[in-house]
């Protein structure tokens, strides 16, 4: 059966048990700080286990993408090493809330399996939670019971609480779980050793392949449990897992879901698969990674240096340095595999499809810059190597590791071919304090809940509200390393939560008693939290909720125009144009989009016209609310790709422009102002990004341009101010022309009386000199008497701004006749000048903080030689 068969199958079979089927939810999150990336099928759910969603369809079942490689799902490291890791994957589930429990999730599981998947029942193991007396829990024997009229005895095993208890987090929904394992292995390996002892050993033939989840508890802060009022199933099945058992193979790998793209790596490599084990590790670790990153693009995460970019940027590169390293691939090829990835899987997930020019160009870019990284960092390691001896110091290849993002298995291979050595504790060591200094700065204690007043919903009243009379329904404590705040809940709210772009309201709560800053209102599983620095003294007291109404104007403004500058780059650049990103606050507006070139003066003026051309229209706000998705889609409402949307939308339109959004906007499109570009830039390949001004910065921005133009009248002094300054660049070159001259007349009569001063060791003839000139004059000097002198070794020296500047430069009969090398020079003679230095065999530089070690590093010249 085909993988796509397979997937098929499982959600036709859970469509007839009345289970809504609902699309992949994306896999990058947006809204929860919880989590960078969905790790399980249960992410877009979480809500409902939560209790603060209401339960919409009691049965659900998808196919859900899934990446798992940071946090404490993170199979990164195993990922083509062994068969089964992944850090892209697929996810099949079931849910149930509040609806069916164990009883119906394990026989639809055991039926599904053996009478739609026909796998042999002698093969599968399942696993029961055994108790746990820390928690004061017993054996799950409702599970134990039901399996037994499935399977013998001896094939349900007892699990412990590191593998059959679910939870979700340190705090949170949890509850025991039943894993479905399989024996893939020969039937003489079968008859050799008892499949049991196998399960949860790590064994790539005998795997979990399906893990049943029955989420009746909450952790709370204490670490106690208590009953929750609904009980859920949430089941997750491993798509690729299942792929191999049912198309008879012993590896994901050789399955159809990644021999199409493994066959086009050979191809490009000219290295048969299967063949040599490293190359086989680095095709599996690219075949993997290929769908990570093109799914996470395709969700609208680009690679960067920070959250879950660096996560991205990181997998990329652990594909290129092993087809570096593994597949002497040393240029961009993995851009070219999209093609194959597109024909197999756009049928069920065609975002693949429709974002396949911006992945091809995102990642080709990402390739050429590590691969230009990989070569500045070994030329850095050669450095390293020329002055190390046996044993090459781990804090030096920490620094190239931290610095380049250097992988440490290339820098150990390319040492081991050189017959050195790394002092891999110490790397280590460096290492882990990064870890430490990481999770120090990132690191988060929440308390529980403490609920005042039960509250079914929050209700948001801020869309035509910025004042209501509020209550605090619960409150609760979170300490950073930078500061201890609070986060609070209100019954109802006019704050608007960080969502869409924009930025989450300020502002204050208070009563004749007391008045508390509200710093920050973001939304987090549903809730509206408002963030204060101190906690009120009476939290029963009633409150009025004021929100800052200047900043949030400015927001509006700058969100309206957001929707009108969209729609304006689609009419004048093209419909290719999709938003990849946004920052609305109350300062300024930031749009990420897609697109292919830089865009001209003249196009950006006209964007700049339209836009406000469209403010001047004074078009009146329309506010769609609870409109069926369907009929959004019809009206032509542009929405954000990799955006999951419920079946009901919110819609912002003015005039023509229609976009699906919860964002708030200003009543009509007049009060918005003036519209400025600051800047246009790119970002990534493919993605551009335009900052612009309204309102009353737009006023700021004028009222400092004109006094700018003031400044430049008064010192021009030219009734003509264009005229005026191009005279003065034009008196600028004249002088800098002439300058160059003096400067060249400079070293001239410097080069006759520097001669003077040659010194004799050891039959080479060496000038060690300190000189005022900068190090374009250095480098002139130098040149010239490499051109005009034999046998001569000339050091120059200089101070400037603090601090000290170094050249060498060594004439090329001593390169070749005595293989002297001035990059290797350079490097002792800068340590006394505290920096480093580099270059060519015949001519180097150094720069350093230490200019009183200068006389120092002329001296050392003299005693190398």
């Amino acid at each position: 059966m085909k993988s796509s068969e397979i997937r098929k199958s499982f959600i036709e079979f859970f469509k007839e048990k009345g289970h809504e089927i609902t699309s992949s939810a994306a896999m990058v999150i947006k809204d929860d700080p919880t989590l960078m990336f969905t790790n399980a099928g249960m992410n877009q759910f979480k809500d409902i286990f939560l209790g603060n969603s209401e339960i919409e369809d009691s049965r659900v079942a998808n196919s859900q993408k899934c990446l798992r490689v940071s946090g404490k799902h993170n199979d990164l490291e195993e990922v083509g090493h062994d068969t089964y890791h992944h850090t892209m994957f697929e996810m099949l589930g079931n849910w149930s809330f509040g609806d069916y429990f164990k009883e119906e999730a394990i026989g639809w599981a055991w039926e599904f399996l053996t009478e739609i998947c026909k796998l042999d029942k002698n093969r599968f193991y399942v696993t029961v939670f055994e108790g746990d007396k820390t928690d004061k829990l017993e054996k799950d024997n409702e599970s134990y019971d039901f399996w037994r009229k499935y399977l013998p005895e001896e094939r349900i095993l007892n699990g412990n609480k590191k593998d059959n208890f679910w939870e979700m987090g340190e705090i949170g929904p949890c509850g025991p779980c039943s894993e479905i394992h399989f024996d893939n292995r020969d039937d003489k390996e079968r008859d050799k050793i008892d499949g049991s002892t196998l399960v949860n050993e790590d064994h790539p033939q005998v795997i979990e392949i399906w893990n049943l989840v029955f989420i009746q508890f909450n952790r709370k802060s204490d670490n106690s449990l208590e009953l929750l009022p609904n009980k859920h199933v949430d089941t997750g099945m491993g798509f690729e897992r299942l792929c191999m058992i049912m198309q008879n193979v012993k590896s994901n790998y050789d399955t159809d879901v990644f021999q199409p793209i493994i066959k086009e790596i050979e191809k490009i490599c000219k290295i048969e698969y299967g063949k040599n084990e490293k190359s086989d590790i680095a095709m599996r670790v690219i075949a993997d990674h290929l769908r990570a990153i093109s799914f996470s693009i395709a969700d609208g995460q680009l690679p960067s240096n920070v959250k879950a970019g660096y996560v991205i940027r990181r997998i990329l590169r652990r594909s290129v340095r092993y087809a570096y390293t593994f597949l002497n691939i040393q240029e961009a090829f993995m851009y070219k595999l999209i093609d194959i990835l597109s024909l197999q899987m756009s049928e069920s997930f065609p975002e693949i499809s429709s974002q396949k020019q911006l992945i091809e160009n995102v990642i080709k870019e990402e390739e050429l810059s590590f691969l230009r990284t990989l070569s500045d960092g070994l030329k850095s390691l050669d450095g390293i190597i020329k002055n190390s001896e046996g044993v090459v110091s781990g804090k030096r290849i920490f620094e190239l590791y931290d610095t380049y993002g250097f992988p440490l298995d290339l820098s150990s291979l390319i040492l081991s071919e050189n017959n050195m050595t790394l002092d891999i504790e110490v790397f280590n060591q460096e290492m882990e304090k990064q870890k430490n200094r990481s999770r120090n700065a990132t690191k988060v204690e929440t308390a529980d809940w403490k609920v005042l007043l039960e509250d079914d919903t929050e209700e948001f009243v801020g869309y035509n509200n910025l004042q209501s009379e509020i209550k605090i329904t619960r409150y609760r404590s979170v300490k950073t390393n930078d500061k201890d705040l609070y986060q609070l809940v209100f019954n109802l709210t006019p704050f608007y939560p960080e969502g869409g772009g924009q930025i989450g309201d300020v502002g204050t709560i208070e009563n004749k008693n007391e008045s508390i800053e509200i710093i920050d209102t973001k939304k987090e599983n549903n809730l509206i939290i408002h963030f204060s620095e101190k906690l009120p003294i009476h939290l029963d007291s009633d409150f009025s909720a004021k929100v800052d109404k200047i900043k949030r104007v400015s927001s509006e403004r700058n969100h309206s125009a957001t929707h009108l500058l969209h729609e304006t780059l689609r009419e004048v650049l093209g419909e290719h144009v999709e938003q990849k990103g946004s920052l609305v606050c109350p300062d300024y507006l930031r749009f990420d989009f897609t697109h292919f070139s830089k865009i001209s003066d003249t196009e950006i003026k006209l964007i700049e016209d339209t836009v406000n051309d469209k403010i001047l229209l004074n078009s009146t706000l329309q506010e769609h609310i609870n409109l069926p998705l369907t009929k959004a889609k019809k009206m032509g409402a542009m929405m954000l790709f990799g955006e999951k949307y419920g079946d009901t939308v919110r819609a912002i339109q003015f005039e023509s422009s229609i976009e699906l959004c919860g964002g708030t906007h200003v009543k009509s499109t007049a009060e918005i102002g003036m519209f400025k570009i600051l800047s246009e830039s790119s970002t990534a390949a493919g993605i551009r990004r335009i900052e612009a001004i309204t309102a009353d910065k737009l006023r700021e921005f004028n009222t400092q341009m004109e006094h700018t133009l003031n400044s430049i009248k008064s010192v021009v002094k030219n009734k003509d101010l264009l005229k005026g300054v191009q005279d003065l660049i034009s008196e600028n070159k004249k002088l800098t022309k002439k300058n160059e001259s003096y400067k060249d007349l400079e070293v001239n009569i410097l080069s006759e009386s520097i001669l003077k001063n040659k010194e004799n060791i050891k039959g080479i003839n060496l000038i060690a000199q300190k000189v005022e000139l900068d190090a374009e004059g250095m480098k002139t000097l130098s040149f010239k008497l490499r051109k005009s002198e034999e046998n001569l070794i000339l050091v120059l020296a200089s101070e400037n701004d603090n601090k000290a500047l170094l050249t060498l430069m060594i004439t090329d009969d001593l390169v070749a006749d005595k293989k002297l090398n001035a990059s290797q020079m350079i490097r002792e003679l800068s340590a006394e000048i505290n920096g480093g230095g580099g270059g060519q065999s015949f001519f180097a530089t150094a720069g350093g903080s230490k200019p009183s070690g200068i006389d120092k590093a002329l001296e050392k010249v003299k005693q190398i030689l």
